[in-house]
C-alpha cells in the first residue's frame, strides 16, 4: 500500500506539502515527491486541485456490531468483599444504559462469591455472569483473563468497565489481547456520541495537562479502566435481577503461576478515596516546614493530609496523598484547599467535595471560583490562628 505522485498531472503548487503533517512531501524540479516519511494518512489527496496524487489504500471500514448488546462491569472482590469502584461503575452503567436502552451486567469471579450477585444487583445489574469456583479463589491473571474471555465470546457484550485497581489495571490489557479490543486506561470520564452510539471515554493526557476523549469503532466490546471515586454510586433498592452461572473451561494445567504463600502487610498510606475531611496543600506551603502546619490542622480536625503536583514533585508528601487529573479522585464531606492555586488539573479530582474552603493570599486564585467559602490571607497568619480556635472550641465542648 502505497501513495504516489502522477508527475503530468503535477504543477507544484505546494498545498500538499503545506498540509502533510509529517513533512513527508518535497518538491523537485517543481514536482510534488513523497518521501519515506509518508504515513499514507492521506491529508495531500484532498487538497491536491489536479487529482494528481493517487493511493491504493482502501479507506476502513467499521463492521457490523449489531450483534453486541450490553454494558458490562467486572465487579472485582478481595476475599469476598466488592471494591467500591464496582458499584460505582454499576451507577455509571445505568446511566449510560438508559441512553442505549440497553442491559446492565456485572461479571462476579471468584470462589464461594455467590452470595455477592444480590448486592450487584442491588446497585444496578440486570444479569450477573457468575463464575465460581476453586480456581478463582485468589486473583491470577491467567485464569481471570480467560473466563473473561469466555464469556465475552459467548454473550458478545458492547462496552466492558473496570476500575483502574492494580486488579483493574493487570486484567483489562490481557482482556483487551484476548479479544483484540482497544482498551482506553485511567478514564475520568464517560459519555455516550448520540449520533454514533459509542462509548466515548475521556482520560488525561500529556502528564494531565490535557483531556483526551477516545472512541473505538472499529472492535468490541469497547473497554475501558475507570480511577476509583470518580463515579457516584447509584443504589436500586428493590430491584431484582438474574443470575447466569457459567462452568468455565479453564484449568490449573493451564495456569502458569502458583500461589505459595499471602503475605499482608500494613500501608501507612490512608486510602483518600473514603476520607470525609481532607486538608490540602500546595505550592503555597513553601516547604516541608509548612506542611508541619497543615498536620496541624488536620489533626484538629480528624482529617486526612492530600496535596497537589507540585507538592508530590517536591518530595513535601507522597505520590498516594496526590489529589488531581494524575492523583487521587475524591469526594469528602470537607476540603480544605491551603496555598491551592486551583488549576484545572487539580480541581478535577476534588469537585465532586461537599464543601469546599480556600485559604489563599491570591484574591484571584482560580480556587475561589469553585470555593463554598474563602479566606483571603497568609495562610502561615491564618492556619495557626484556625488550628487554634478549633483546638480551643474542641476543648469547651469536652468539658
Amino acid at each position: 500500500m502505497a501513495v504516489w505522485v502522477e508527475i503530468d498531472l503535477c504543477d507544484g503548487c505546494r498545498r500538499c506539502k503545506r498540509e502533510c503533517p509529517y513533512d513527508a512531501i518535497e518538491i523537485k524540479d517543481g514536482k510534488a515527491q513523497i518521501g519515506d516519511r509518508c504515513t499514507c494518512c492521506g491529508a495531500c489527496l484532498e487538497v491536491c486541485h489536479h487529482k494528481a496524487i493517487h493511493t491504493d489504500i482502501q479507506p476502513k471500514t467499521i463492521p457490523d456490531f449489531s450483534e453486541y448488546k450490553g454494558i458490562w462491569v467486572f465487579a472485582e472482590q478481595r476475599g469476598g468483599n466488592l471494591t467500591r469502584v464496582s458499584v460505582e461503575l454499576l451507577g455509571k452503567a445505568q446511566e449510560l444504559a438508559k441512553q442505549l436502552n440497553e442491559e446492565v451486567s456485572a461479571v462476579l469471579i471468584g470462589h464461594h462469591v455467590a452470595d455477592l450477585a444480590d448486592t450487584l444487583i442491588q446497585f444496578g445489574a440486570d444479569l450477573v455472569y457468575l463464575a465460581d469456583g476453586e480456581i478463582f479463589g485468589n486473583y491470577r491473571s491467567e485464569p481471570y483473563s480467560y473466563v473473561l474471555d469466555e464469556l465475552i465470546k459467548a454473550y458478545k457484550p458492547s462496552i466492558l468497565l473496570m476500575g483502574a485497581t492494580h486488579i483493574g489495571r493487570d486484567l483489562a490489557p490481557r482482556v483487551s489481547r484476548r479479544t483484540g479490543s482497544g482498551l482506553t486506561a485511567d478514564c475520568t470520564e464517560l459519555s455516550i456520541d448520540r449520533e454514533e452510539g459509542i462509548l466515548l471515554q475521556t482520560r488525561p493526557a500529556f502528564g494531565g495537562n490535557v483531556m483526551a476523549t477516545i472512541a473505538n469503532r472499529f472492535s468490541r466490546p469497547q473497554m475501558a479502566t475507570v480511577r476509583p471515586g470518580v463515579m457516584e454510586v447509584v443504589p436500586t433498592p428493590g430491584k431484582e435481577g438474574v443470575v447466569i452461572t457459567h462452568e468455565s473451561k479453564v484449568t490449573e494445567d493451564q495456569v502458569r503461576t502458583k500461589i505459595l504463600e499471602f503475605v499482608k502487610e500494613e500501608s501507612p498510606h490512608v486510602d483518600l478515596s473514603k476520607a470525609k475531611i481532607i486538608v490540602a496543600g500546595g505550592r503555597g506551603v513553601n516547604d516541608l516546614e509548612g506542611f508541619g502546619l497543615l498536620h496541624e490542622l488536620a489533626s484538629a480536625l480528624g482529617a486526612e493530609i492530600a496535596g497537589t503536583r507540585v507538592a508530590v514533585e517536591a518530595g513535601w508528601i507522597s505520590a498516594a496523598n496526590q489529589v488531581g487529573q494524575t492523583g487521587v479522585t475524591v469526594r469528602p464531606e470537607l476540603y480544605v484547599a491551603c496555598g491551592v492555586s486551583g488549576a484545572i488539573q487539580h480541581r478535577a479530582g476534588m469537585m465532586d467535595s461537599r464543601f469546599i474552603v480556600a485559604i489563599n493570599k491570591d484574591p484571584y486564585a482560580p480556587i475561589f471560583k469553585v470555593a463554598d467559602w474563602g479566606i483571603v490571607g497568609d495562610l502561615f497568619d491564618v492556619i495557626p490562628e484556625l488550628t487554634k480556635g478549633l483546638k480551643t472550641s474542641c476543648e469547651v465542648m469536652c468539658d
